[in-house]
């Protein structure tokens, strides 16, 4: 069994190319999520689960742009894997039109129950997994990303300030909030990778702002929680592979040498008046080629 959500689609959600923005989509599927365990449950056994979770990873593949309309868009939320300690729920963003289905983004969250008063997760019990094994449906995505070795360098490290608005009623940072981190480093990441690579290219007037580029996936581990402090975390981001019309960014939270999160993008090169990927131009190509040459 599928639950369907329907989420409004807001002007403040949409990024310079008039997309819904890559971090929102996770928004989307949180209140998808929580709707679907705490309002329309088939079982109140599987209300505790709404809140009372963690995420351990999340991944989400980005169909196609969506953008700003006044009818909500559709949510398919299921489960696809109950274990021992954790829950999958799987996703589907789309609308429903006479040519067919039109999707957006389909996405996975891995949970696990957690008992906030002790920090420590918890096994998902017998009237849990009844409850879930109602909602139990395919999984939509490949499996869990396998990372390569970490590549920490000065150019690819941005500072990170946690906000006090960052933060749940249990004190943890929200698992969406981390998209956001790891969006804003990113393109910290590359602009100071443009600046010091191609300075010559930057003073003969040419631009990075000529690639425009949309994310194809992003998936993210959450290995220790995040707290509100004072102090900045650091996050490294580095490139780790070129294809001819996508690169990917690996990154990590990190503090006092311990890896908090861990996340992997792949981005696309796009040509806006067809709406399509395209393949980046080769001075770019150059200047990725570069930086991967620059971490190894």
């Amino acid at each position: 069994m599928r639950h369907l959500y329907e989420c409004p689609v807001r002007w403040v959600d949409l990024d310079l190319l008039g997309h819904v923005n890559n971090v929102t989509y996770v928004d989307y599927l949180q209140e998808a999520r929580i709707d679907m365990l705490l309002t329309h449950a088939p079982d109140s056994r599987a209300t505790d689960l709404a809140e009372g979770v963690v995420v351990v990873r999340s991944q989400v593949q980005y169909v196609s742009p969506l953008t700003f309309r006044t009818a909500p868009v559709k949510i398919e939320s299921w489960v696809s894997e109950i274990r021992a300690s954790t829950f999958t729920m799987a996703y589907e963003v789309f609308d429903q039109t006479d040519e067919g289905r039109v999707v957006y983004a389909r996405a996975t969250t891995v949970l696990t129950p957690y008992v906030f008063a002790q920090e420590r997760p918890r096994r998902v019990n017998a009237d849990e997994r009844e409850a879930l094994s109602r909602f139990l449906g395919e999984d939509p995505l490949p499996g869990a990303t396998e990372y390569d070795d970490s590549r920490h360098h000065d150019i690819g490290r941005s500072p990170m300030r946690v906000r006090f608005s960052d933060v749940d009623v249990y004190a943890h940072v929200n698992n969406v909030k981390y998209f956001e981190f790891f969006q804003e480093a990113r393109i910290g990441y590359m602009t100071r990778v443009w600046e010091s690579i191609e300075q010559d290219r930057l003073q003969d007037g040419g631009s990075r702002g000529d690639v425009p580029m949309v994310l194809a996936r992003m998936d993210v581990d959450y290995r220790i929680p995040i707290l509100f402090r004072p102090e900045p975390y650091d996050i490294y981001s580095w490139v780790s592979k070129l294809g001819n019309s996508s690169f990917v960014i690996d990154a990590e939270i990190v503090d006092e040498g311990r890896v908090l999160s861990r996340a992997r993008v792949v981005m696309v090169t796009f040509d806006p008046a067809t709406q399509r990927a395209a393949p980046a131009p080769e001075a770019y190509r150059d200047v990725l080629r570069q930086e991967i040459a620059r971490a190894d």
